[in-house]
Order: structure tokens, then sequence, then C-alpha cells
């Protein structure tokens, strides 16, 4: 009898370990299962931006979200790539300053994989990646106009939250920044605005964040970014990963660290 209860009972020790296994197991798989592909895509840009310094902060800033698989690529040319197919979402961190901009096989291979659902991503002066295509503000949602004043003198602004309801900005407070101000964002594309700044020459309020739907895919634009404290100052780096987050198809309030 003493034998039997003990052979039961470590037969119900080892059905609840295995349980405990089981249980362990599926959570790990469902981890796995929302961790999504970011490819960050950098290499060049005006000289007064250094991306050798600001591409590893940008990265960085993404992985505080364990779901943010991050790759970072220093040739947009990897745009072109079938390569390009295996991520969820691109970030665009280049500029093509007096060099060809990646052609046209990257810009409609990077147009298929925005309007089949996947998301893009762009910051800072990523608004003029492709200034020779003229179809980019259709997906960028406003792009960089030569012809208008870039920016205000680099310094200390507020960055306002334009919706507080949007799940990029959901629980967000304004915050204080140093940056560029950017004023030359151009077009007429129709765009959801998440933050916005006042500038100190003009006197008037210019977009600093903003999100748009390009065929089944999902934009976030951000202005925001010009060297690496402006990456790391710790309102735009929620900005930046809530944004990543929401173009990738994941929570962005919901963050795994």
């Amino acid at each position: 009898m003493k034998t039997l209860i003990t052979l039961t009972a470590v037969c119900i020790l080892i059905a609840g370990c295995k349980t405990s296994q089981d249980r362990s197991q599926t959570t790990g798989e469902a981890w796995k299962a929302d961790v999504k592909r970011i490819v960050l895509v950098t290499g060049i840009d005006h000289p007064a931006h250094n991306w050798r310094q600001t591409a590893p902060a940008l990265a960085k800033v993404l992985r505080a979200d364990r779901r943010l698989d991050v790759t970072v690529t220093e040739d947009p040319n990897f745009l072109a790539s079938t390569q390009l197919q295996q991520y969820d979402a691109v970030v665009i961190h280049f500029m093509d300053w007096q060099v060809p901009d990646p052609g046209p096989q990257a810009r409609l291979a990077l147009q298929r994989f925005v309007r089949s659902g996947r998301g893009m991503m762009i910051v800072h002066f990523g608004c003029g990646a492709f200034e020779e295509w003229d179809d980019f503000v259709h997906m960028a949602g406003r792009v960089w106009d030569p012809n208008m004043r870039a920016h205000d003198p680099h310094g200390a602004f507020q960055v306002a939250i334009a919706d507080g309801e949007h799940p990029i900005t959901k629980g967000l407070e304004s915050f204080e920044t140093t940056d560029e101000l950017y004023t030359c964002l151009a077009g007429e594309t129709p765009i959801h605005l998440l933050a916005t700044a006042r500038s100190k020459v003009d006197n008037l309020d210019y977009p600093m964040a903003f999100v748009l739907e390009y065929g089944k895919g999902k934009v976030f634009h951000c202005a925001l970014g010009h060297d690496v404290a402006a990456i790391e100052n710790p309102g735009a780096a929620e900005l930046f990963r809530r944004g990543c987050d929401w173009t990738a198809g994941l929570d962005p309030v919901r963050q795994a660290r």
C-alpha cells in the first residue's frame, strides 16, 4: 500500500513537471511567433548626418523591444535584393546626397514590399532618400523639398503629441528635445498627424511624426533624429520604437524587454 501511494505521488509529480514544461514551451513559441524581422537601411547621407553613429543608436533604441529583430545594412541597394522579402518592415535611414538613389529596381521592390502589407519607417533625412523619384511622396506622405527652408537652427524645442489616442502615441506625453526642426517637408498625400513642433523662426507648426497606409502596408514617418543625442532622447526613442512596432504589426504599447 505504501509503495502504491509512493508510485502515485511520483506519477503526479512527473505529470505536473511535464505540464509545466509544455506550458513553458508554448509560451516560448508564442513569444517567438511575435518577433518581427526589421531591416534598417543606411550607408549614405548628407555630410552633416553621421550615419555611422546614428544607425547603431537607432538600432539599439528599436532593440529595446525584444520583439524587434533588427538587422542593419549599410548598402541601400539591398532594397533591390530578393532578401528584402525576408523582413516584416524596413527602416529608411539614408539619403542619396550627391549620389543616385538605389534605382528603379529598388523602387519597384520597395513599392511591392509595402503594398503587400509589410511596414516602412522613415527617419529624419530619409524623407529625401529617393529625391529623383516623384512617386516617393505617395509612400512617404511628405518628402524633402530643397526649395523650402530646411529647418530651424539646431536647438531645443517642444514636440507636442497631436493625437493621444493612436496606438503609437497612446499615453505618451509631449516632450522637449534638441534636434533639427524640419520645415522642408512637402506633399499633399493624406496623412494622420501624430506629433508637431512649433518653429521659433516663423511661429508655425510643422509635422514631426505621422502615419499613413500604402496599399496593405503601414508607414510611420518621423522627422526627428539628427544625431545620437536626438535619437536617444527618451521621448523620441519611445516614438521611434512604437512607430516601428506599429508598422510591423505589433501592439506598440506592450513592449517585450
